[in-house]
């Protein structure tokens, strides 16, 4: 697939960061996209600046859709093919995800179980649901971001990391899996697992409003609770105030957007340029490609604190701040 021209994408989580990048850049070539989003309003503002780049006749069309629940990717699927009057789609970028969860031992179940369901579910609900509609593409594509903790479980010596990163290994497992699968029973398909590493978007922040912990409408329960859990990882914030802790969130959120070292829109190009390059592997910045090696020289040695400290010597994830809670 050489050119999106033409074409029908379907995008997940399309209302900001890379997933507004890839509605953006395919409908630029022409490609008519649907996209769907938690939110209405920022997947509309991604649609007008979508269509303001695109040639005329281009279609973009939005749906307000969670991807943890099958019955609402199931709705969004029937929206598509009456909206854009196809039996088919071409390209499944199955994109949307949050952090949260870090914990297995003492986070609550609540949050680990939302975490995984809408990284690793929603890739599994809307693989499924779109299923039929790429079956009757003549040549179709599924696009499942993974992450870098697809293959390294971890944000460094201290801050646990489960629901995430086992989500993203389950969507590794699964998009390689798909590789043979599609070989032998759908071989007009194919697959491409993403893995990026510190991109420019709003995840920290999008994933603190899905927990409930946004920094600016925080109850003061929510709060002391995120105090209680920095004192108990060692951190000296028994005195911090509330509005200490709204702005901690705040600044770490800010920080993880803008001290990246890839935009969201560079991050959209190189994802585009490895599915035109039928790549079924796209790793995404340096960052992941350094991590990436240093991960399979010594993979016995990838979970301890020396391991950590040399990839951050050698500026792998050097502009992180280690958060509170988050991706």
């Amino acid at each position: 697939m050489d050119s999106f021209e033409g074409k029908i994408a379907v995008v997940t989580g399309g209302g900001s960061g890379m997933g507004r990048e890839l509605v953006r850049q395919l409908a630029a070539d022409g490609c008519h996209v649907a996209t769907c989003d938690v939110s209405g309003p920022d997947a509309d503002d991604t649609r007008v600046l979508a269509l303001d780049g695109a040639p005329a006749g281009t279609r973009v069309t939005t749906a307000v859709a969670d991807v943890s629940d099958r019955a609402a990717v199931a709705s969004f699927r029937d929206a598509v093919a009456r909206e854009h009057a196809t039996d088919h789609v071409d390209l499944l970028f199955n994109n949307a995800g949050i952090g949260g969860g870090g914990s297995f031992v003492s986070d609550g179940e609540d949050e680990w179980d939302k975490t995984f369901a809408v990284c690793w579910g929603g890739v599994y609900h809307c693989t499924r649901e779109f299923l039929p509609l790429l079956l009757e593409s003549s040549a179709g594509h599924v696009v499942n971001t993974s992450s870098v903790n697809g293959f390294w479980a971890s944000l460094g010596p201290g801050f646990p990391h489960t629901a995430y990163s086992a989500a993203k290994f389950a969507v590794k497992g699964f998009s390689e899996a798909l590789i043979t699968d599609f070989r032998v029973n759908a071989p007009h398909l194919r697959v491409s697992v993403v893995m990026p590493g510190h991109i420019a978007t709003n995840v920290v922040l999008n994933s603190f409003r899905e927990h409930g912990r946004d920094p600016k409408t925080m109850t003061a329960e929510v709060a002391d609770q995120i105090r209680r859990d920095l004192v108990r990882r060692g951190l000296p914030a028994e005195g911090a105030s509330d509005e200490d802790i709204r702005t901690l969130l705040q600044v770490q959120g800010e920080s993880f957007r803008d001290l990246a070292p890839t935009s969201a829109a560079e991050a959209a190009t190189t994802i585009l340029d490895g599915v035109r390059a039928d790549r079924w592997r796209i790793l995404v910045g340096d960052d992941a490609e350094q991590l990436d090696r240093a991960v399979r020289d010594a993979p016995a040695e990838a979970y301890e604190p020396d391991f950590f400290q040399r990839i951050r010597g050698a500026g792998v994830f050097s502009a992180l701040t280690l958060p509170v809670e988050g991706p």
